[in-house]
């Protein structure tokens, strides 16, 4: 090598290792670090938190192992690692494209943030979940949901995304340019795939609801117009401690059209509340959305709970599991044989309905769905021990559980009811062929 070559070389390394001291991320040793229910500490104290995508690049391309971590709203160990794991909660761009109808977010934008900046340009989402607490990335990779019968989850609405690969490439997909089948696969990824520095969906004009909620629904209705009482808003939750062969509450939130909204005096046997209530009685209503009726922006009554406050109970464990809303009724009458069991440990219980969709690893994938969700109390060795005897009781409906909640069914049984698993898992060794996103919980649950 002559003088000219090694100080072109020599030069070349020099600036890769200014570039490379530019970019790095910042990074916390934080012991003792816990998801947002306090029921899962981390194995790892290493977090990195890039300010921008260029620094998450460098941090990714650095690491040998690494999970993307979310708004901490997962009760499994989906989102765990033993040697680092890296939040994008500093990436909040957020661009709106009126002419594609859609909206791009940075990888840490949560939809409390997203949705009244969307509002305030005329659109919105078409559904979130009970809480806006959650990041669009995080919510639409472990396909998050809100109800309706005509509503698919949260994850239907992407459009594309940037991924940035184990070799710290950002790549974008989009459905348009990456076809519906190979992208389908690619949206309900469970992180397995890289990390999604943004995220495009899809916007439908803004509009108003109207919420009301009614008392003491019994689940004798339920066996003939099931159908019925869960198509008869926009979106329908239906809660119960499973006593007394009822739900405590009905939650409607219909859409306010032509500046009209109606609400019966009684639904299906169930009376109107005359105060605001809190799904879990005698809990304080503050932090819920308004109800009774009051009209309002979709952002402010499709959630349960409002941004500024503590959504639910808190300090609980949450699992659900989605049959053939075709089941539905079955499958309850199922869960309510053990109601002796679940209720000590139960803070409650929330019934919702969800559109199929065509997204691989989606819980409704090609499948109308029942979810049906339980909020415990932080008794995790008594959940663990009753989990069992609820997923028995439910197989003969084929349950396929949230991803990022707590369950105990074999892997095996979990693959089976995925038609596009094998073809999942063959994608995923093509995106991250040596493993770097992948931890503990997905080799067991996805690639064992």
């Amino acid at each position: 090598m002559n003088k000219r070559e090694f100080l072109k070389v020599s030069g070349a390394a020099a600036a890769g290792t200014v570039v490379s001291r530019m970019l790095k991320a910042e990074k916390t040793l934080a012991a003792h670090r816990t998801n947002w229910a306090g029921n899962i500490e981390y194995s790892t104290d290493q977090l990195f938190i890039p300010s921008s995508v260029d620094e998450a690049r460098e941090t990714i391309r650095a690491a040998s192992k690494i999970r993307a971590l979310g708004a901490r709203h997962c009760f499994n160990r989906i989102a765990d690692s033993t040697a680092a794991q890296i939040s994008l909660e500093k990436l909040e761009s957020m661009e709106l494209n009126e002419t594609a109808k859609t909206v791009t977010v940075g990888g840490g934008v949560r939809y409390g943030k997203l949705a009244p900046w969307l509002d305030a340009k005329g659109y919105a989402v078409h559904n979130l979940a009970s809480l806006p607490h959650v990041t669009v990335a995080g919510a639409c990779a472990t396909a998050t949901h809100g109800s309706g019968n005509e509503n698919r989850n949260l994850s239907s609405a992407v459009e594309g995304f940037e991924l940035i690969t184990a070799d710290g490439q950002l790549h974008s997909f989009s459905r348009e340019k990456d076809g519906g089948n190979r992208f389908d696969g690619m949206v309900v990824a469970l992180g397995s795939v890289g990390v999604q520095a943004s995220t495009t969906v899809h916007v439908v004009p803004s509009f108003q609801v109207a919420q009301k909620v009614y008392l003491d629904l019994s689940f004798d209705r339920l066996e003939h117009d099931l159908d019925a009482i869960f198509g008869s808003a926009y979106s329908v939750s239906l809660f119960t401690d499973w006593q007394q062969n009822r739900a405590t509450q009905v939650w409607l939130k219909r859409k306010v059209e032509g500046g009209q909204i109606r609400f019966e005096d009684e639904f299906h046997g169930a009376k109107a509340a005359t105060v605001k209530v809190h799904p879990i009685l005698g809990h304080d209503a503050t932090p819920c959305t308004e109800q009774l009726g009051v009209p309002g922006p979709w952002y402010e009554r499709l959630p349960h709970f409002k941004m500024a406050f503590t959504p639910s109970s808190g300090n609980e464990i949450q699992t659900e599991y989605f049959v053939p809303r075709e089941h539905g009724y079955e499958a309850i009458r199922a869960v309510e044989k053990l109601k002796d069991k679940i209720t000590p440990h139960l803070f409650i219980t929330e019934l919702r309905t969800v559109a199929a969709d065509d997204l691989w690893l989606s819980m409704a994938y090609r499948r109308p769905s029942l979810a049906i969700h339980f909020t415990w109390k932080p008794e995790i060795e008594a959940v663990h021990a009753v989990l069992p005897e609820i997923e028995q009781a439910l197989a003969p409906f084929q349950p396929r559980p949230h991803w990022g909640k707590v369950f105990t069914l074999a892997p095996e049984k979990i693959d089976a009811q995925y038609p596009r698993m094998a073809e999942f898992r063959a994608l995923a060794a093509q995106l991250d062929p040596h493993g770097k996103f992948r931890n503990a919980f997905l080799d067991r649950e996805v690639f064992g």
